[in-house]
């Protein structure tokens, strides 16, 4: 073979590669030692061990089904006459967003914490503080027919609501990252996020049975039922492993091997998986980080590695954010008002629908991440609704001017559309992208930035399209014909690619002068024949 000649010629004198030794030369891309455990130890998808890890990972996701229950519970509650007549509010305005604000300035307020609360006590402390605080803003929040200023209530247990979600929204995907097998964990993270819809399936399905109800109990209901979720967080945290670089970082190092050992390396201590992981954790994890540090940001900033890292996190928390799902995510009522449908029942069906097609979508997308890769879902998620929003303004147009019942249905398959495309490419990576492109000293503060980063778009989608689509209706829908391609070009030329790596493997493609570029080099292995690299070339 011709490879084999490359090979010796390679070879350095002081170790001469000769044909005989190798055994299989692979083109890959990702990290070395990663590919070499994956060629050396295939792991075991669906073993014993691996099912209990995946059943861990459930009780992580369960904190993304807290934050996909607020936003089509309030999305519903928008839509039912019964909420609007005691508040005395339609479904835009600005009183609309003031409060659906609050729960975004929850979250902001909740940054300083989300660090300490994940990296002081571990991650599991973490997500049982944000669940605490979710379990209590909802008592609040449920309870204000009982009291003298309502609104005022409301609006508090909104904010408490928006603190909690923050915290566990940080909590539960540094959680699942951290403790899934390195060969899983592009896909186990992404479906963190695709129980988003779990949630919002769950609340729109009881806003839309309790529609027929008269009086308060009709938005009561959905309000009392978002207690589900955060309680399961309460009760079953105390029951996951810790994530094995916590323990490591912190002096437990033989409780981190032996967790390595049970989960990632099938039960044998000397699984190549096992090995490989605690030689990365000696060579890259700090011992004595910022982590430890409560009021110790500098990891953040400390070279200009990190604050690429950072700047990586934070583009695509607000990427996700702007695409245009604002509008659709806490004012599809109001969307729907512009396509000329207003029945509330028929906006609650669609909002229900809505949410089981993307859940749907989003497992399939969440399957792709590691066939595929992060960058081109990425790409098509920002081309492809683009294009959605192109027709949707056109729709739009036409129902302002003539109330065309065709292009009012129209508008609605654009809708349908939009969020097929947003559910495929972005829904996955909201959880998986920001989470992974972290070091471990940086992760639990910076996932706090995420959470900023988060917020801070939340809220202009949250108080100014509330608004926009009040006085300016269809033209809204501009701005994200043209912001979407500016978001697909940033991503092409700045975003790196990280699939087929181990998080620690990541720290040299962010050390690289070009890390977009360093993501996508192409390596050729040439292996013996007990899957030892012998030779390392550029493909």
């Amino acid at each position: 073979m011709a490879i084999h000649g490359e090979v010796e010629a390679a070879a350095n004198d002081e170790h001469q590669v000769y044909e005989k030794d190798v055994a299989q030369v692979k083109v890959i891309k990702g990290g070395e030692a990663f590919n070499q455990a994956m060629i050396a130890e295939p792991p075991r998808t669906w073993s014993r061990r691996s099912l209990i890890l995946y059943a861990c990972s459930i009780v992580g996701f369960f904190c993304s089904t807290c934050n996909g229950f607020d936003g089509a519970m309030f999305n519903s509650l928008l839509a039912l006459q019964q909420f609007k007549d005691y508040f005395n509010v339609e479904n835009n305005g600005a009183w609309t967003g003031i409060v659906t604000s609050m729960y975004a300035i929850g979250g902001v307020v909740a940054i300083p914490f989300i660090g300490p609360a994940i990296d002081t006590w571990g991650r599991r402390v973490g997500i049982y503080i944000g669940a605490i605080s979710i379990v209590l803003g909802t008592i609040i929040q449920s309870t204000t027919l009982h009291s003298s200023n309502p609104i005022g209530q409301f609006m508090g247990g909104r904010f408490l609501l928006g603190w909690g979600v923050a915290i566990v929204a940080a909590a539960g995907p540094t959680y699942v990252v951290e403790v899934s097998h390195p060969a899983h964990r592009g896909v186990v993270t992404a479906f963190y996020n695709t129980f988003w819809f779990v949630g919002s399936i769950l609340a729109a399905g009881a806003a839309r049975g309790a529609a027929h109800l008269n009086g308060n109990p009709a938005w009561q209901i959905p309000v009392w039922l978002q207690l589900a979720f955060p309680s399961l967080c309460i009760l079953l945290t105390w029951l996951l492993p810790e994530s094995p670089r916590w323990l490591y970082v912190h002096g437990k190092r033989d409780k981190a091997k032996a967790l390595l050992a049970a989960y990632h390396g099938d039960g044998s201590p000397d699984s190549i998986w096992v090995e490989m992981q605690l030689k990365e954790y000696e060579e890259y994890l700090e011992m004595d980080g910022a982590d430890k540090r409560w009021w110790d940001y500098r990891a953040l900033f400390k070279n200009r590695a990190s604050c690429y890292r950072l700047a990586c996190n934070c583009t695509i928390s607000i990427f996700s954010q702007w695409a245009g799902n604002g509008p659709i995510s806490y004012f599809i009522s109001a969307v729907l008002d512009t396509a000329g449908i207003r029945d509330s029942i028929t906006q609650l069906n669609l909002n229900l629908g809505l949410n089981v097609m993307q859940f749907c979508l989003a497992l399939f997308g969440a399957s792709l991440v590691d066939k595929v890769g992060r960058r081109p879902l990425l790409l098509f998620a920002n081309i492809g609704c683009s294009i959605i929003w192109i027709g949707a303004t056109v729709s739009s147009s036409i129902v302002a001017r003539t109330a065309s019942p065709a292009s009012g249905k129209a508008v609605v398959a654009m809708i349908f559309l939009f969020d097929a495309v947003y559910s495929i490419g972005f829904t996955p990576m909201q959880a998986l992208y920001p989470v992974e492109v972290l070091s471990f000293e940086m992760r639990a503060k910076g996932m706090a930035f995420s959470n900023l980063a988060v917020n801070a778009a939340t809220l202009v989608n949250q108080f100014a399209y509330p608004v926009a689509l009040q006085k300016i209706g269809w033209k809204t829908y501009l701005v994200f014909v043209i912001w979407c391609p500016i978001q697909a070009i940033v991503i092409y030329f700045f975003i790196p690619e990280t699939k087929n790596r181990t998080l620690e493997e990541l720290d040299d493609i962010f050390n690289s002068k070009n890390p977009r570029k360093s993501s996508l080099e192409k390596k050729k292995l040439a292996l013996d024949a007990d899957a030892n690299i012998l030779i390392v070339e550029d493909a």
